[in-house]
Order: C-alpha cells, then sequence, then structure tokens
C-alpha cells in the first residue's frame, strides 16, 4: 500500500489489501476514529474509490485508489491489553494453525472485535499477543455464538478465504438447543432477512420480503420435553441468520435475548440456562489447493444447558 498527501486529503493505492472490506480497511488506516465517524463518512460519499462512491461492504481490489478525506483524531490511550484469564481462553481455543491461517473454538460472551463499548475483542486480543504479526478475521461469529472461527495470517491468506465464503463454497455446520418440538418435516427454512437498528442503536434482524434471500437446513437430533437439540447447516451467510429462522419458526434457541418470546426467557432462568444455546460445530473448505476442516467441540455451559432440559420433568 502506498498513500500520498495533499491539502489534507489522503490517496492510497491498494496492493496486499485486496479483498478487504472497505470499511474494515478504514477502520484500521483510521485508529482513533469512532466507528460511527467512519460509517458517515462512507454514507455521505467522503470516502471514494477509484473517484466513485462505494458502500461498506465493498471488497478493495488491487490498484484500486482510495480517497481519503481529513478527518480530526483524538489522542488515543494505550489500547486495551486482554486480561491473563481472556489470553489463556485464546491459547487453550487453539484448534490448528499453519503458515496461513489459525482456527479457533471461539469462546460464547466473547466479540469478535471490539467496539460499541468493547475496548478489545478476540482479533485485538490476538494481536496484542502477537505483536507485529499479520492476523486478520476471514468472518464473523455473534458475540454469544461459539465456535469454529478463521483468522488469516497473511495478506493472500485473507483474500483466498474472503472469495470461499463470497462463494459459499465453505461447508458449515452448528449445533443449537431450540424450545419446543422442533417438526420432522421442517428441514429446511427459506426466509429473506432485513438487517435493522433499534431505537437504542442495537443490531437486529427481521422477516421481511425486502431483505436480502437466505437459506438454512435443519436436522433433528434429539428431543426433551420442552426442547429439541438441532444440527443447522445455513447455505448463506446473513447476519443472525440461524437465530431468526428457528424463532420466526416457533423455536427459539435457548438463551436468546433478542429473539426469544418472555415465556421462553423465563424457562431458560428457571433451568439456569444463561449462555445462547449456539455452536459453531463443523467448518471445512479448500483454500490454496489445501484441504481443511475443523471441529470444534461443545462447551460446558452447552452440554449443561441440554442435561437441564433432559432432566426437566
Amino acid at each position: 500500500m502506498q498513500g500520498e498527501s495533499g491539502f489534507g486529503v489522503r490517496y492510497v493505492d491498494i496492493d496486499e489489501q485486496e479483498g478487504q472490506r472497505i470499511d474494515n480497511f478504514l477502520l484500521a488506516l483510521l485508529s482513533g476514529v469512532p466507528r460511527s465517524r467512519v460509517y458517515r463518512l462512507l454514507r455521505k460519499g467522503e470516502v471514494r474509490v477509484n473517484g466513485g462512491r462505494v458502500k461498506a461492504t465493498y471488497r478493495l481490489k488491487r490498484a484500486d485508489r482510495v480517497r481519503v478525506p481529513p478527518v480530526r483524531t483524538k489522542a488515543r490511550a494505550e489500547p486495551a491489553r486482554p486480561s491473563q484469564a481472556a489470553a489463556r481462553a485464546l491459547e487453550s481455543a487453539l484448534l490448528f494453525e499453519d503458515e496461513a491461517l489459525i482456527a479457533l473454538n471461539k469462546p460464547a460472551g466473547m466479540a469478535v472485535h471490539g467496539g460499541s463499548g468493547i475496548s478489545y475483542g478476540l482479533i485485538e486480543a490476538l494481536r496484542a499477543m502477537r505483536p507485529g504479526a499479520f492476523l486478520e478475521l476471514a468472518h464473523r461469529l455473534d458475540r454469544d455464538t461459539s465456535g469454529c472461527l478463521v483468522v488469516a495470517k497473511t495478506p493472500g491468506a485473507l483474500r483466498q478465504l474472503h472469495a470461499v465464503l463470497r462463494k459459499r463454497e465453505a461447508k458449515k455446520a452448528y449445533v443449537a438447543i431450540v424450545h419446543g418440538r422442533w417438526p420432522a418435516k421442517l428441514t429446511t427454512v427459506r426466509l429473506s432477512l432485513h438487517k435493522y437498528v433499534t431505537a437504542s442503536g442495537e443490531r437486529r434482524v427481521r422477516v421481511s420480503s425486502q431483505g436480502k434471500p437466505s437459506r438454512t437446513d435443519f436436522q433433528r437430533v434429539a428431543d426433551a420435553k420442552r426442547a429439541t437439540r438441532l444440527h443447522a447447516f445455513p447455505h448463506t451467510g446473513r447476519t443472525h441468520q440461524i437465530r431468526v429462522h428457528t424463532a420466526a419458526s416457533g423455536h427459539a434457541v435457548f438463551g436468546d435475548d433478542k429473539y426469544c418470546d418472555e415465556q421462553g426467557l423465563d424457562l431458560s432462568r428457571d433451568l439456569g440456562i444463561r449462555a445462547l444455546c449456539l455452536h459453531a460445530h463443523k467448518l471445512s473448505f479448500s483454500c490454496a489447493g489445501d484441504e481443511y476442516r475443523f471441529s470444534a467441540p461443545t462447551p460446558e455451559a452447552f452440554e449443561s444447558a441440554w442435561e437441564a432440559l433432559v432432566q426437566d420433568g
């Protein structure tokens, strides 16, 4: 990446950042600028790529020229470092590592990146543990979802992983515990999903004909009196997809305080279920001629929740 400046405006020529989303590129480049300000620059068209406006989801291409407007930054304190407990949790979460990538069993409750009141996330913690290393998220998981997460260690690996995910060539399998008896005939849910922001600024998703098409396949694994253990296979990667598809089908995920109704949340509390019972169990894909297959064991809290539901009489 090369840059030049003039009259406060910067022009950045893209090289190694090829394949990275423009919003993530800007958040790293404009360190110290609030996330809301960065996204406002994109919405208002103050950031240009090759002279044109782009959306936050635009992926950079080699030789793109990015116009970055002058932005005042605030002096920042030293970035927060992960606690010893968080560092140990990440070290024990390692599933696999080679020269191209790291695969982790992300702990539930840990955000993948900082922001919105979170001083650091998984990626910032990893960077603090490995100063100077190139580390970028290949994809994301919700903060409360545990399981398989992949981090790229080189720009080339990041481009290839993004291409694999964009083309839907990666196979993902989740395990979930949902309310009620899941119908045996309900093996596929196809519902269009639309993202929105609540009055309090919280990100949510709803079923809407104006949303993006999405599909999840489901397989019943086991039944309890008031719950079902499922395998979920998302064919698309929409935000909160599995959580909304199950809730819209009348069987919300246990511990889901965003999409479960009050009666369901009361049952969770009565049984001592605090964690979201959704886990990214398996992930497989081909990258640079290599085959990768990862499997992350379910966390103790997930199995404790299932045991409580099996014994619920």
